[in-house]
């Protein structure tokens, strides 16, 4: 047991032993007369290394608006006669701070003469840990929907970054439209962690994802009874989002049901859990996504023209990969980075010929596309560069067309010196890699550097 005490025995000890707080007690000249268990665990320092030393063992940073004095006469708390929850460090026995709430107050006894002083400490290390935690987590939330994670150095992502900024300084509500893979999820996230509710809550919802039933009880909420297997009331994605923002994804495919309770939640910004006559306000962004074009919707009659008008309050338009071609380069880098660091390989970069592959093709896909054909091209890749046959099939069909007919007709000039050049310098002037590269044998490819006159062996 680590305590002694100078106080008389029995209840009062037992109740100092078990208590989770630290406490101390001082005799009128500032000499520790008692030490709690607590106490020992946050101070290291044991009852016997405390007993008798003064309080200044401890070394708190400030008592009243002070360091700790050298003596009890220069201390306040004779004076003020009670300090009330003042948040404090103290030296550990081991020499690092601890952040403790720290409250104290003189015992008198009953002719009002001071007896001395007790002190009771609560430790905050697993508070600040957790405060510590929270800051690091919102530090990675914000650099996951920071611009640097929106890769693109072209002029129509100069003018994405543009607007991302205006619509974060407004609270206006936003369309985003772009061909699926774009990244449009990620736009909205930088426009909410960039805004003055980056504080509160980012609901997503994907709006394709559930039935129009699922959809209503998710969006807006339920009561209990409401409909078979509604068991306990629950509150909506709205009213998760209360304070922040919430992200449609995928708007164009809303019911007409859906479209009219949305209607009123984006004009009125209140909403009416399913079951219940009740309107709940709630306070909230609105940012909107779709890959198809509402406009045609409206047209066509599947989309409620007076919801299209109150969605595009402020529309952001994504451009496709095939029309930023500069930023593949850019984006496959950072994809190999990713991958580099998810599977420990070390993977430097792409080939001249598998770059340029990626600079031909269209995409349909998008940022998406290129992102899994980089994470394929992980899976068969061996060596320090990513190869054309590490690439998925369907991105380098047509180079496997040139590489069949020209293994079948060597004449018809689908392999040029500079093709046969690129790839010697990417293998190495390995023979065997650049016919796996273009499928044909090593002795072929012999013969075509024959033909184009380049050296056997890599110039010196």
């Amino acid at each position: 047991m680590e305590t002694k005490s100078t106080f008389e025995p029995g209840f009062s000890r037992l109740l100092l032993e078990s208590m989770a707080d630290g406490v101390f007690t001082l005799d009128r000249k500032g000499i520790i007369t008692s030490w709690n268990p607590a106490i020992a665990r946050i101070t290291g320092y044991s009852a016997e290394e405390a007993i008798g030393q003064p309080c200044a063992l401890l070394n708190f940073t400030h008592c009243f608006r002070n360091g700790c004095p050298t003596g009890i006469e220069k201390c306040g708390i004779f004076r003020h006669g009670r300090i009330e929850g003042r948040e404090c460090i103290l030296r550990h026995k081991d020499g690092r701070d601890v952040p403790v709430i720290k409250s104290a107050r003189i015992v008198r006894n009953e002719r009002e003469e001071i007896r001395g002083v007790v002190e009771t400490l609560t430790d905050l290390s697993e508070l600040k840990r957790a405060r510590e935690q929270a800051e690091e987590a919102g530090r990675k939330l914000a650099e996951a929907h920071g611009f640097e994670n929106i890769i693109g150095k072209s002029h129509a992502m100069r003018q994405i970054y543009s607007a991302i900024r205006a619509a974060a300084a407004s609270e206006a509500t936003i369309l985003l439209q772009g061909e699926s893979g774009t990244g449009k999820e990620l736009v909205a996230g930088a426009i909410h962690h960039h805004s003055g509710r980056r504080l509160k809550p980012f609901v997503t919802v994907n709006c394709s994802a559930l039935s129009e039933s699922l959809l209503e009880s998710e969006l807006f909420g339920h009561v209990r009874g409401a409909f078979t297997g509604a068991i306990r009331d629950r509150e909506g994605r709205f009213e998760q989002a209360h304070g922040g923002t919430i992200f449609l994804d995928e708007i164009g495919e809303l019911s007409p049901y859906i479209q009219v309770k949305l209607l009123r939640a984006v004009q009125e910004r209140e909403i009416e859990r399913v079951g219940e006559s009740r309107k709940r306000k709630v306070d909230i962004r609105i940012i909107v996504a779709t890959n198809k074009e509402l406009s045609q919707l409206v047209k066509s009659g599947n989309f409620r023209e007076d919801l299209f008008y109150r969605l595009k309050v402020f529309p952001i338009t994504l451009p496709p990969l095939r029309q930023r071609r500069e930023d593949i380069p850019l984006l496959a880098g950072h994809f190999i980075e990713a991958q580099n660091a998810k599977t420990g390989k070390m993977i430097s970069g792409l080939t001249q010929s598998s770059l340029r592959i990626l600079m031909e093709y269209q995409w349909p896909g998008n940022v998406r596309e290129l992102e899994n054909a980089i994470e394929h091209a992980f899976v068969l890749c061996g060596g320090g560069y990513i190869e054309v046959f590490d690439l998925p099939v369907e991105l380098r069909q047509p180079a496997d067309r040139a590489s069949t007919e020209s293994a079948a007709a060597t004449g018809r000039g689908k392999v040029t010196a500079q093709i046969l050049g690129e790839l010697l310098e990417d293998c190495e002037w390995n023979k065997a890699r650049v016919g796996r590269s273009l499928g044909i044998s090593r002795t072929a490819v012999w013969k075509y550097m024959k033909k184009f006159e380049i050296p056997l062996k890599k110039p010196s």
